[in-house]
């Protein structure tokens, strides 16, 4: 009991544990904030001064151009470095189950038995922006959990990996040659969320026209953040690149620290809060409305096509302005 007298209660005592590093207490933390279970929230608020330490990475790019495998070497690399590791794998969500579907932990079982590592599959479920919401949070928890990196591999699923740029620090997009993927990260907008730039599968041929193109793409962006995206060659399956790629993950993470990476967290900071707030908000006002049976009355109107769902909206928003 602490010496104020008060009882310590099962979440103090399941966060103390997650601030030691104990895997199965980050892995049931992690598991209470995905299913928004009682608790969560208080999680989240004892975890949030512990965090700020770990640079996080995001990996993403088209699906099948070795997203996981160049992850497994970037792990394995850090690893003999000393540094401690944590995972997070975003996947497609299971129509039965709607857990992770792909379930990269087994693509990696290499790495299961390193206690320097923590690797974690999240599944969208459903989200719009192709990334789960509480993707930021749980890298918070590996963050808390006193991780040095922490790597986010998006499911990729194209135009919706633009979100990657609220969750990580440093973006790394994935291209390889012969998949049209240049002209696709122009139209989903990928050239604008990369800070580093890869072409894996460069014993490919094409690799080099592709280096050119997306190089070329580059030299088409008008912003000047200080930064030029550089454009690396790996093979990733035998993990040629890797060093390289390491060494400008580092590079960009000390350009941040030149006061980019204040201004990007205060950005991911404000998003953060304008999502929570849409999403408590959205929460009292439809429990309001179901419990007053507005929410059912205003179903039937719409059924019996006296309103459409749009006006509905607006007239319910302004009946609860006026109270």
């Amino acid at each position: 009991m602490p010496e104020d007298g008060s009882a310590v209660t099962e979440i103090d005592e399941l966060v103390e544990k997650v601030l030691k590093g104990d895997q199965r207490c980050v892995s049931r933390a992690i598991t209470l904030i995905e299913n928004g279970s009682p608790g969560a929230r208080e999680v989240i608020a004892l975890l949030f001064p512990h965090t700020g330490r770990a640079a996080t990475i995001g990996i993403t790019g088209s699906a099948g151009v070795g997203k996981s495998t160049l992850v497994e070497k970037l792990v394995r690399e850090l690893r003999e470095e000393g540094k401690t590791v944590g995972v997070i794998a975003v996947d497609p969500s299971s129509p039965f189950s709607g857990g992770a579907f792909l379930g990269d932990r087994v693509r990696m079982q290499g790495l299961s038995a390193d206690e320097g590592v923590f690797i974690r599959s999240m599944a969208t479920r459903g989200s719009h922006g192709g990334l789960p919401k509480t993707l930021s949070y749980v890298a918070m928890v590996l963050d808390a959990a006193g991780k040095d990196v922490v790597i986010i591999e998006t499911v990729g699923a194209g135009q919706s990996e633009v979100e990657i740029m609220k969750a990580a620090e440093t973006v790394v997009v994935m291209l390889s040659p012969g998949m049209g993927d240049e002209i696709q990260a122009l139209k989903a907008g990928m050239m604008e969320i990369g800070d580093i730039f890869v072409v894996n599968k460069a014993d490919r041929p094409n690799a080099d026209r592709t280096v050119l193109d997306v190089r070329s793409m580059l030299n088409m962006k008008t912003e000047d953040w200080g930064w030029r995206p550089p454009v690396v060659k790996t093979i990733a399956l035998e993990g040629e690149g890797v060093e390289e790629l390491l060494d400008e993950i580092r590079r960009h993470r000390e350009h941040l620290s030149s006061g980019a990476l204040d201004e990007r967290r205060r950005r991911r900071a404000e998003s953060e809060v304008v999502e929570a707030i849409g999403q408590r908000a959205t929460e009292r006002i439809l429990s309001d409305l179901r419990r007053s049976g507005r929410l059912e009355e205003t179903v039937r109107r719409i059924l019996a096509l006296e309103t459409d769902p749009y006006s509905a909206a607006d007239e319910l928003l302004a009946q609860m302005l006026k109270a």
